[in-house]
């Protein structure tokens, strides 16, 4: 099943991509400049930075959720339907895993197509009939298949620098000779962080976009991931206020946010749920008269 290429989408995430570029390139020339430090460490700094979160971030995604691998004993239709997408999306099967919680939700984490995991909870099993399941399992196996956790964390990756210059760089300024520079330092990173914070976001957002298309060309039922989309959002009011708290860090993982929590208030990683059931309905609609 082909649709024709969104290249409004397309280009709104090459700009995005440009302009995060952009800004971490006079980021990095800042650094350079008024910090006392050799190409070389400042190299060594970032590319540590940027290791760890490539290698380590999936675990930590994992453990934020109490999320645990399962075997096909465990969950074999799970499995079953996992492998099934997996082949229709012409993707390695992914590391299975599920969360005890009744938070109705779902996420994909991992480097790349080889070492990806599919993770959803317990309250999404209970909530979805089987093409709903379909369409959130595909959508989260879209997400693999653009490789998105690998394109975030390399987006995010110089943000994280400039936020712990900004909360950490004071300890440098005592320095008589260093103070000046290292507060004009400090200064920039939180610009840089701002901004990128800003761009990171609408970066998620599209990608969220592309991932709905992806599922609906995985299951070819665009509507089925629409209507998972109308159920699970509606659940999430009836979630405990207590586990929104506690799961409201993984945000950026979930096929839907959490609506709580100091990130959920100022900037979202999602698009609406209204404005992504309307792409799909887009979508059901051109796949009738193809």
């Amino acid at each position: 099943m082909e649709w024709k290429t969104d290249w409004g989408l397309r280009g709104r995430m090459g700009l995005t991509m440009f302009l995060l570029f952009a800004l971490y390139v006079a980021f990095v020339g800042v650094l350079l400049t008024f910090f006392d430090v050799g190409n070389l460490t400042v190299l060594l700094m970032l590319g540590g930075f940027s290791l760890a979160q490539y290698f380590f971030s999936d675990k930590l995604a994992l453990r934020s959720m109490g999320a645990r691998e399962v075997d096909p004993d465990e969950y074999p239709g799970l499995h079953r339907r996992i492998e099934r997408l997996s082949q229709q999306a012409d993707l390695p099967k992914p590391t299975v895993a599920v969360a005890n919680t009744q938070v109705p939700n779902a996420f994909a984490t991992g480097r790349n197509k080889k070492n990806a995991t599919v993770a959803v909870t317990t309250g999404l099993l209970e909530s979805l009939d089987e093409d709903e399941l379909d369409g959130v399992l595909a959508h989260e196996l879209a997400h693999v298949k653009n490789r998105d956790v690998m394109v975030m964390t390399i987006a995010s990756f110089l943000s994280t620098i400039a936020f712990f210059i900004v909360r950490w760089g004071w300890l440098f300024s005592g320095d008589n000779r260093q103070g000046a520079p290292v507060i004009v330092a400090i200064l920039v990173s939180l610009v840089v962080w701002v901004i990128s914070f800003l761009l990171i976001r609408a970066l998620s957002r599209y990608r969220e976009y592309s991932a709905d298309r992806g599922a609906a060309l995985i299951t070819g039922q665009p509507g089925a991931l629409a209507s998972a989309l109308m159920t699970i959002d509606g659940r999430m009011d009836k979630v405990p206020k207590e586990d929104l708290r506690e799961e409201a860090e993984m945000n950026a993982f979930f096929i839907i946010p959490i609506k709580a929590g100091f990130v959920g208030r100022i900037a979202s990683t999602h698009p609406s749920t209204e404005n992504r059931i309307e792409r799909l309905r887009e979508m059901e609609k051109e796949l009738e008269t193809a």
